[in-house]
C-alpha cells in the first residue's frame, strides 16, 4: 500500500467530500428505490432497509475517516450487512442475537423460497412477509456496499447513477405504466450532487498534483476496471431476469408448466396494465352442456371504502373428496333451476383463485388442497395453482322468468350491511346521475336493467387509453365521478360506476372479477361446446343480490360481454340465466353476440372475436422485443465506452507531459490485443518484446521506453512539451500492433477490452513512483 493511498482522507476537505459522498449516495439509493413502491407496499421492511443500507455505508466512511485501505472499509461494510440482518431476521440463531451461526445460514434458503413464492403469488402491490421483506433488505444493502466502492473508491459517481437509474426503471418495466417524476427528478438531484463533490474533489487535487500524484492517479484507475464490468452484469442481469421476477398485476412471466407467458388474475381492480398487454395467450378452454359458454367467477369484492374495492375473504372450507363444496343455491320454489356441467382445462394461467361458473355446487379433478367460500362460492388455494388444471363443474342455474325477477325485492334481513355501505363523501354526480337515469323505472330489476343499457349506450365508449390519458385510471370514487363525465373507460369503471351507482338507489351490490365467455370453437366436441379464453378476456362486471333468486349479474361495459335482459314467462321462451343471461325475446334487434374481448375500442379492423383486437395488438406486438433488444445492446457496449473513457484520460495525460499515463496506456493496449505483460519484465525488456515479436515501432517504444525511465529512476519532472510526442508514440504503437493482428481479436479488443479486467504487469513501476 502506497502513502499516496494511506493519505488519501488525511485533510479536512478530503474528510468532507469523503462525507458528503456518503450521504449523496445514501439520498441516491432511496431515491432509486421509490418506484419499488409500485410493486411492493412500504411496511416494516423500508425501515430495515435504511438501517442495513445506512449501517453500512456508515460504518465504511468511520473506516476511511480512520486512515485505514479501502479493502477495510469493504469488509466492515459487509460484517455489518451481515449483522444487521442477523439482529432483524435470525436472532433465534445467533449468538447474543447478531453473530450468525451455522443454523442462521442454514435459515436463509428457506427464506428465500418464501420470497420466491410471495412473488409468484403475489399481486401487485404486495405486502411483502418476512422471506420477501429479507430478500428485498438484503439486496438494498448489498446495493449500497457496491455503490460505496464504486463512488468512494473507484470514483466513478456516474457509473454508479447508470446502475441506480437501472434499478429506478424496473417497476416501470414490470408493470408499464408512466415513469414517477418525482422520483426521477430526486435521483437526479441526489447524482448531481455526487458528481459535484467529485469533481469539485478532483479539481482540488489535480492543484495540488506532483509527480507523485500523477502517479497514484494513474494507478487507482486500475482498480475502476473489474467495478465497471461488475456494475454493467448487474444491470444487465436485473433488467434481463429480476425484471420477469417482479410481482405485477395481472400479467407475468411465469415459470413451470409450459413455460412463456402466463397471467394470473388480480383481485385489486387494476385490469389496465394487463388489458393493454400487447400479447394475447389462450388462457383456458371451456366445455359446457349449457347453451351457452359461462362467465367464469374467481374473486368478488364487497368491501368499499371510497378508494378501493377488498377482495372478500371469508371463512374457506377443505374442499371435499367428492367435491361436493357448495349447497344447490336456494331459491324460492317458483323459479326454476338447470343443471349444467362445465368442464375447464387450464392453460397459461397461473393463480390462486379458480374460475368456476355460478353458482358452483360440486368442484372435482382438481389437483393439490383447495379450499371453498361458502359465502360467495369461489374456490382458492394457499399453496396451488390454477396452472395445467382439468376440472369439472356442476352449477345449478336459477332461470327465473322477466315477471319473477320483477316481482323480487333486493338485499334481505340476513344480508352484509357492507354490500350497500357507502362513505360520506359520494360525489354528488355519482347519486345524482343514478337517479335521474333510472327515473321512470318501478322495479330494482327495471332500474338495474335501465342503468345498463345507459352504459352500453352509445354516448359511452370502451377505451383503455382514456382512463390513462384523464387520470383516472382506478376504481375510487373520484374515478368514478370523472368517469361520468368523460364517458369512455373499461371493465373496471363500468363495473364500479354501477355498483356504485346502485348503492346509492339503495340497491346491494358487489364486483367481481373473472372471464367473459370465449370463443367457440369450430370442431364440435364431445360432452358440449367447446370455448377457448384468452387474456384478453379478463374482466370484471357487477352483480346485484335478489331475494328468492341469488346474485344476479349485470353487464354494463359498452361493447363487451351480454347484458342481461329476461324473458317473459308468457313468450315461451325461457332460455335465459343470470350467469349467461341472453337478450330479451322482445329485443330482437341486439342480440348477443360472442363474448368479444377486453380490446382497445372498435376497430373495423380487428377481429371482434373473442380472442380479442388481435390486429390491433399484433400492430404493436414489436415493441416490446424491440426495446428488450435495444437495452440489451446498450449494456453490451458499456465496456467499450468505459475502456474509451478511461484511455482518452491515459492519452490527456500523456498530452499534459505524464510518460506514466503514456507508458500505461501502450500497456493497456497491448493488454486488451491479447498480448501478456508480465509485472516481472522491465521497462526495457518489456519494450524488447513489443519490438521484436510483435513488431512494434522501435522509435516509439524507445521513446515511451526512456521517458518512464527516466520519471521513474532519475527523477525526472514532467514536461509538458513532450507531451504530444508521447500520444503520437501511443498512437503509433496501437496502430503497429493493429496491422499484426487478426481482426476478431482486434474487434473483440474495442469491444470486450481485457485490460478492464486484467491488470497490466506495470504495477511494480507505479509503486516505485508513489513509494516515498
Amino acid at each position: 500500500m502506497s502513502v499516496a493511498d494511506l493519505t488519501v482522507l488525511r485533510t479536512p476537505r478530503r474528510r468532507r467530500d469523503a462525507t458528503l459522498l456518503t450521504i449523496g449516495l445514501c439520498a441516491a439509493i432511496a431515491a432509486a428505490m421509490l418506484p419499488v413502491f409500485s410493486v411492493i407496499a412500504p411496511g416494516a421492511w423500508v425501515a430495515g432497509a435504511v438501517l442495513v443500507a445506512g449501517g453500512s455505508l456508515g460504518a465504511g466512511l468511520i473506516v476511511r475517516l480512520s486512515r485505514l485501505p479501502a479493502l477495510v472499509a469493504s469488509i466492515a461494510e459487509v460484517v455489518v450487512w451481515i449483522v444487521l440482518l442477523t439482529a432483524i431476521f435470525g436472532r433465534s440463531t445467533a449468538l447474543f442475537g447478531v453473530i450468525p451461526t451455522p443454523s442462521t445460514f442454514a435459515s436463509v434458503p428457506g427464506l428465500v423460497a418464501q420470497a420466491s413464492a410471495e412473488i409468484r403469488d403475489g399481486v401487485a402491490p404486495v405486502p411483502p412477509d418476512e422471506g420477501l421483506a429479507f430478500l428485498l433488505i438484503a439486496a438494498i444493502g448489498a446495493l449500497a456496499i457496491v455503490l460505496d466502492h464504486v463512488v468512494l473508491t473507484a470514483r466513478m459517481p456516474l457509473l454508479a447513477g447508470v446502475g441506480l437509474v437501472a434499478v429506478s426503471l424496473i417497476p416501470t418495466i414490470a408493470i408499464p405504466s408512466d415513469v414517477d417524476v418525482a422520483s426521477f427528478v430526486a435521483l437526479a438531484a441526489a447524482l448531481l450532487f455526487l458528481l459535484r463533490i467529485d469533481t469539485r474533489a478532483r479539481a482540488a487535487a489535480s492543484a495540488r498534483r506532483d509527480d507523485r500524484a500523477r502517479s497514484a492517479q494513474g494507478r487507482r484507475l486500475f482498480g475502476v476496471s473489474a467495478t465497471a464490468l461488475g456494475v454493467a452484469a448487474v444491470a444487465v442481469i436485473v433488467a434481463v431476469v429480476a425484471t420477469p421476477l417482479l410481482p405485477q398485476p395481472g400479467l407475468r412471466f411465469a415459470s413451470g408448466g409450459t413455460g412463456g407467458l402466463g397471467t394470473t388474475i388480480n383481485p385489486n381492480l387494476e385490469l389496465g396494465n394487463d388489458l393493454r398487454q400487447p400479447r394475447d395467450v389462450e388462457v383456458l378452454k371451456v366445455r359446457t352442456t349449457g347453451p351457452t359458454a359461462p362467465y367464469l367467477r374467481a374473486v368478488t369484492l364487497s368491501r368499499f371504502d371510497g378508494a378501493v374495492w377488498q377482495p372478500d375473504s371469508f371463512d374457506t372450507v377443505p374442499l371435499p373428496s367428492d367435491g361436493a363444496v357448495f349447497d344447490r343455491v336456494g331459491v324460492d320454489g317458483d323459479v326454476a333451476l338447470a343443471d349444467w356441467t362445465t368442464t375447464v382445462t387450464v392453460d397459461q394461467l397461473d393463480s390462486p383463485w379458480l374460475p368456476v361458473p355460478y353458482p358452483a355446487s360440486t368442484v372435482t379433478g382438481l389437483n393439490g388442497d383447495w379450499l371453498g367460500m361458502p359465502q360467495n362460492r369461489t374456490v382458492v388455494t394457499r399453496a396451488g395453482s390454477t396452472r395445467e388444471q382439468v376440472y369439472e363443474v356442476q352449477a345449478s342455474v336459477p332461470r327465473p322468468t322477466l315477471e319473477q325477477i320483477r316481482s323480487k325485492t333486493v338485499g334481505g334481513t340476513d344480508l352484509d350491511p357492507a354490500l350497500t355501505a357507502l362513505p360520506a363523501d359520494v360525489p354528488a354526480v355519482i347519486g345524482d346521475t343514478a337517479r335521474e337515469v333510472t327515473a321512470n323505472a318501478q322495479t330494482p330489476y327495471d332500474k338495474l336493467v335501465t342503468l345498463q343499457n345507459w352504459f352500453r349506450g352509445s354516448q359511452f365508449r370502451y377505451s383503455l387509453d382514456a382512463p390513462v390519458d384523464s387520470g383516472f385510471d382506478g376504481a375510487g370514487l373520484d374515478a368514478v365521478a370523472q368517469f361520468l363525465q368523460v364517458r369512455a373507460g373499461y371493465c373496471v369503471h363500468y363495473a364500479s360506476a354501477f355498483a356504485v351507482m346502485a348503492r346509492t338507489l339503495g340497491i346491494p351490490a358487489r364486483i367481481v372479477i373473472g372471464y367473459l365467455p370465449g370463443t367457440a370453437s369450430s370442431i364440435p366436441q364431445q360432452g358440449g361446446t367447446e370455448y377457448s379464453v384468452s387474456s384478453s378476456q379478463l374482466h370484471s362486471w357487477p352483480e346485484v343480490y335478489f331475494e328468492g333468486i341469488g346474485w344476479v349479474p349485470f353487464e354494463p361495459t359498452n361493447s363487451l360481454g351480454v347484458p342481461t335482459n329476461f324473458a317473459s314467462g308468457s313468450s315461451g321462451n325461457n332460455t335465459t340465466t343470470p350467469n349467461t343471461p341472453s337478450q330479451d325475446a322482445e329485443a330482437p334487434a341486439d342480440q348477443p353476440s360472442s363474448a368479444p374481448s377486453e380490446a382497445a375500442e372498435n376497430d373495423p379492423g380487428a377481429q371482434s372475436t373473442g380472442g380479442g383486437s388481435v390486429a390491433a395488438r399484433q400492430s404493436t406486438a414489436w415493441v416490446a422485443p424491440v426495446l428488450g433488444i435495444l437495452v440489451l445492446l446498450v449494456l453490451a457496449g458499456v465496456p467499450a465506452v468505459a475502456r474509451i473513457v478511461r484511455r482518452r484520460r491515459r492519452l490527456a495525460a500523456a498530452r499534459a507531459g505524464d510518460p506514466v499515463a503514456a507508458w500505461t496506456a501502450m500497456l493497456e493496449d497491448a493488454v486488451d490485443l491479447g498480448i501478456p505483460v508480465s509485472s516481472a519484465l522491465s521497462p526495457r525488456a518489456f519494450a524488447v518484446l513489443l519490438v521484436e515479436e510483435h513488431g512494434a515501432p522501435s522509435n516509439d517504444v524507445g521513446l515511451l521506453r526512456e521517458a518512464v525511465e527516466r520519471v521513474s529512476y532519475a527523477g525526472d519532472s514532467f514536461d509538458p512539451a513532450r507531451g504530444p510526442g508521447l500520444v503520437a508514440a501511443v498512437t503509433g504503437v496501437r496502430a503497429a500492433l493493429d496491422e499484426r493482428t487478426a481482426p476478431l481479436r482486434r474487434f473483440l479488443a474495442r469491444a470486450y477490452p481485457r485490460s478492464l479486467v486484467v491488470r497490466p504487469g506495470a504495477e511494480a513501476i507505479q509503486r516505485e513512483t508513489t513509494a516515498v
